[in-house]
């Protein structure tokens, strides 16, 4: 696979992460789901990065991203602040976790202002920020071509209106189960998914962590994949949005929303989810061999084959 021509743009945080696990435990984890993202994304189109951070932080991220082909032009580096901070604890299946600390910092007062070089972007994915700020990142570009949008319990709560006002802008939501049911007020991921269709995206992944994915097509087919069964999951943090980088890049690459497009996405942000939970930060996500990233892809479509040709 070589690069798409069209580069995909990602709006969202940029972090330091305090991560414990049940067995192990790291300070100084680089994170923040546009770091995330542009290092899963990396792999299949050039990367625009839009986020701000303070001075605390690290030489060594910068020349990673950049190393990985990101386009930093983006990202805004406030000298007299600090970065946005988040401390985190997981329990024994590393499928619940306790937020310790928040420290907003200088994300705080984040208000993403595009290079002129990035409006024409045609893939455009909106990550976790407040929607306010999503629909001000749509009107500073100019015609893409696939948005895609993610979101929190906190923002379906509080800017519920500001939310639907962006979702009627994107062609593909990305979130989680839980997240759809509050959002379409419904009691079963089916039902939801026809609900938040009708607020505007006609492409709907529901992530279900160690149990996959599901995609809801228009018109009403829906595309399930696997999670990798993985034995040993080291930090589980950023998984949804090197997800959604491998999902926005694939995409990016083939240029396209068919339904074979779309699914093939699918199974390419399952591939790069892999790989992230196999390590601290996006360590596992840096300088991956080409070969290494498809022979995953192809273990997630054996996973899926009726015939193996036996």
């Amino acid at each position: 696979m070589t690069l798409a021509k069209q580069p995909v743009l990602v709006v969202g945080s940029v972090a330091i992460d305090w991560i414990i696990t049940p067995t192990d435990e790291r300070e100084e984890s680089v994170g923040g789901a546009a770091t995330y993202f542009s290092m899963a994304a990396s792999y299949f189109s050039p990367v625009r990065l839009v986020g701000v951070v303070g001075q605390d932080f690290p030489d060594t991220a910068i020349n990673d991203l950049r190393g990985a082909g990101v386009d930093l032009d983006g990202l805004e580096v406030q000298q007299d602040g600090l970065t946005f901070r988040w401390k985190g604890r997981y329990h024994e299946g590393m499928n619940d976790r306790d937020t310790l600390e928040t420290h907003l910092n200088c994300f705080e007062q984040f208000s993403p202002k595009l290079p002129a070089a990035y409006r024409d972007s045609s893939v455009l994915f909106l990550a976790n920020i407040q929607p306010k700020l999503q629909i001000d990142v749509l009107e500073q570009v100019e015609r893409p071509k696939i948005v895609g949008l993610d979101t929190m319990n906190l923002w379906i709560d509080i800017a519920h209106d500001e939310l639907l006002e962006a979702l009627r802008r994107v062609d593909v939501l990305l979130i989680n189960r839980e997240e759809a049911l509050q959002l379409s007020a419904k009691n079963n991921v089916a039902a939801a998914a026809r609900e938040i269709q009708k607020f505007g995206p006609k492409w709907l992944v529901i992530k279900q962590g160690e149990y996959g994915a599901l995609l809801f097509e228009p018109g009403g087919s829906v595309f399930a994949a696997p999670a990798m069964p993985l034995e040993n999951v080291v930090d589980p943090t950023g998984a949804g949005d090197s997800f959604a980088g491998g999902f926005m890049g694939s995409l990016a690459h083939s240029g396209e929303l068919s339904s074979t497009a779309v699914r093939t996405a699918v199974l390419w942000g399952s591939a790069m989810a892999s790989f992230c939970v196999q390590g601290f930060s996006y360590d596992r996500l840096t300088g991956l061999p080409r070969d290494a990233v498809t022979s995953r892809h192809a273990e997630f479509v054996q996973m899926m084959a009726l015939d193996r040709g036996r």
